[in-house]
């Protein structure tokens, strides 16, 4: 468990870290976790989220380890309410479900971790937390830059500039990244909202392909396109999107 335990923030200063969790068997767990990681030094713990953000205006925490489903106001609104305050803490969410990905990535969470949690898999999200203070000057992007998706019984983070293509299928969108694929509940338009228009095109209502995986165009004849990628496949253009897939070729 190298990742986490060596890092450190440019400060050297470890993460102030506030637990928040309504069941105080998680909370003494996660404790112990954290001791052992020298990139964090915990200053408080919260059972509920009215505390949690009581104790973040006061304490000004550099992180908050976040449970989701506690009671009157759960962590979804946690992190909308610090997230509009100045200089917010970052997430991590810490959870047994893991139907609220969308929303927490929405949020700009760091990470999603699921109960139970293992040393290991919180040591690489406190990783991020620590990589990602380390990158503060950069100016964020508006677009999305990664996905959480569900594979086997963990939440795998995605980089935007790794998925080729994405399908949909019917409430729920397919990433594919190489030869791996993965199912996000998530609709393919409100997907397209959210990705840079500069890397990625939707070509039909079912496809949206990032655009250095296409390397050509073919017109099929009868006013029907379709788009070439670089896997060798041939994909039919939908008529509402062809003007933009022509604009993007130069035609």
């Amino acid at each position: 468990m190298a990742e986490a335990t060596n890092a450190e923030d440019k400060s050297g200063a470890p993460l102030r870290t506030l637990i928040v969790d309504d069941e105080p068997l998680a909370v003494e767990r996660m404790q112990v976790i954290c001791s052992r990681i020298e990139a964090v030094s915990v200053v408080g713990t919260a059972s509920d989220g009215e505390a949690a953000l009581r104790l973040s205006e006061a304490l000004a925490p550099d992180l908050l380890l976040l449970d989701l489903t506690m009671p009157e106001t759960d962590g979804l609104t946690v992190a909308r309410r610090l997230a509009g305050r100045a200089n917010p803490p970052a997430v991590i969410f810490v959870t047994a479900h893991d139907e609220f990905a969308v929303e927490a990535f929405d949020l700009d969470a760091i990470d999603y971790v699921l109960k139970p949690v293992s040393p290991d898999r919180l040591e690489r999200a406190i990783g991020r937390v620590v990589a990602r203070r380390g990158e503060r000057s950069a100016s964020p992007s508006e677009w999305l830059e990664e996905f959480w998706v569900p594979h086997r019984s963990e939440l795998v983070r995605v980089p935007a500039s790794e998925v080729s293509r994405i399908d949909a299928e019917r409430d729920y969108v397919r990433l594919h990244v190489g030869s791996q694929s993965y199912l996000l509940l998530q609709t393919i338009s409100s997907l397209q909202e959210k990705l840079d228009p500069e890397q990625f095109i939707r070509i039909h209502r079912s496809h949206i392909l990032r655009r250095d995986h296409v390397t050509g165009l073919k017109h099929e004849g009868l006013g029907v396109w379709s788009i070439e990628t670089s896997e060798g496949e041939a994909l039919r253009i939908g008529r509402t999107y062809l003007p933009a897939v022509k604009k993007m070729a130069g035609r």
